[in-house]
């Protein structure tokens, strides 16, 4: 009886995925028996997969002799949606879609040490206490923002550990690239900026085996400002932007989240060739700068010029020596 039943909500949830995957693709009207003959079901299946999809939160006009239409569905996060941009083989098939939650790094990592599989992904439309780099708070409004957190457990070494964050810099800007028409710039080590404000942050969390010197899991949350909220803080606004702000277009989230685990994957497939670092320099607005780095309780001030092969940041310092950064953080003196 179980089995029977869990065969009938996959089979539902198929139909479902597939019917917001058409309306997604259609421009217009798509009547419930092109999209009934289209997936082999029958016509009373489309109607309850519209219904379930209405419930959700989707937009859907139904009008007598024309079908169904999606409207507005850029607003609304559904794990249906996000699968259906999906083109990995681990990342975000299993995939966890609140509405929302403290931070999606803290659920990730509960998760991480119960045991969760490779590739998991939360997501939410909102969150309550996001986290930034340094105990910073990363300011997560409703519907604003794409706020994802996934776990992955790579057989890789400590000095390889090092390099997610950066490379997760690179793919980021490139699935952000792939839907606008902008060039994403990276601030040492984990900001994305756009026309010289910051646009997306990332938090890599990870928990080590220093016996074995290996990585046993690693929490990678990812902050994208997709519309600016109108209860941004003053100060923020002088400081952040978003895609919309930006680019003027409005992104679909789903669409994005799909793109940004897409390519994740393909990066931290190669991620030991550190094929990526020649990308992370590219994309770097640090270079020439002054710059003050922050590590260990010390202040040294100097010039960024340069990231070495393990994303490290090289400066040279005011007295004239050259140091490499591994931690910390570089801000930028104006």
């Amino acid at each position: 009886m179980n089995l029977l039943m869990n065969k009938k909500r996959s089979d539902f949830v198929s139909v479902k995925e597939n019917v917001l995957k058409k309306l997604i693709e259609s421009d217009g009207f798509v009547s419930g028996q092109e999209l009934a003959e289209s997936l082999s079901v029958s016509r009373n299946a489309i109607w309850k997969a519209v219904r379930s999809l209405s419930n959700d939160g989707y937009s859907i006009d139904a009008v007598n002799n024309k079908g169904y239409k999606l409207n507005n569905h850029y607003r609304v996060l559904s794990a249906e949606n996000i699968k259906a941009n999906l083109d990995t083989n681990v990342y975000g098939r299993k995939l966890i879609v609140l509405s929302e939650i403290d931070s999606t790094n803290n659920y990730a990592k509960k998760l991480a040490v119960n045991g969760v599989e490779n590739g998991t992904a939360v997501v939410s439309d909102y969150q309550t206490a996001g986290k930034g780099r340094m105990g910073r708070s990363f300011f997560s409004p409703k519907g604003a923002g794409l706020y994802v957190s996934l776990v992955i457990r790579p057989d890789m070494d400590i000095i390889s550990a090092q390099l997610i964050t950066s490379c997760t810099a690179v793919a980021v800007a490139e699935a952000i690239e792939k839907l606008c028409d902008c060039e994403i710039k990276i601030k040492w080590v984990n900001d994305l900026f756009i026309n010289d404000k910051k646009l997306c942050g990332i938090l890599t969390e990870a928990s080590m085996n220093f016996e074995e010197r290996h990585l046993e899991y690693a929490v990678i949350g990812i902050g994208i400002n997709i519309c600016t909220a109108e209860d941004t803080p003053y100060e923020l606004k002088k400081i952040i932007t978003s895609i919309e702000q930006a680019t003027g277009i409005a992104v679909d989230r789903n669409v994005l989240c799909g793109e940004v685990l897409n390519s994740l994957e393909r990066h931290m497939l190669n991620i030991k060739s550190r094929e990526f670092i020649n990308e992370y320099r590219r994309r770097s607005f640090i270079f020439g700068k002054k710059v003050e780095v922050v590590g260990n309780g010390k202040l040294k001030k100097g010039t960024a010029v340069g990231i070495d092969e393990n994303a490290n940041l090289i400066v040279k310092l005011d007295e004239g020596q050259k140091i490499t950064v591994n931690s910390g953080e570089a801000r930028i003196v104006k």
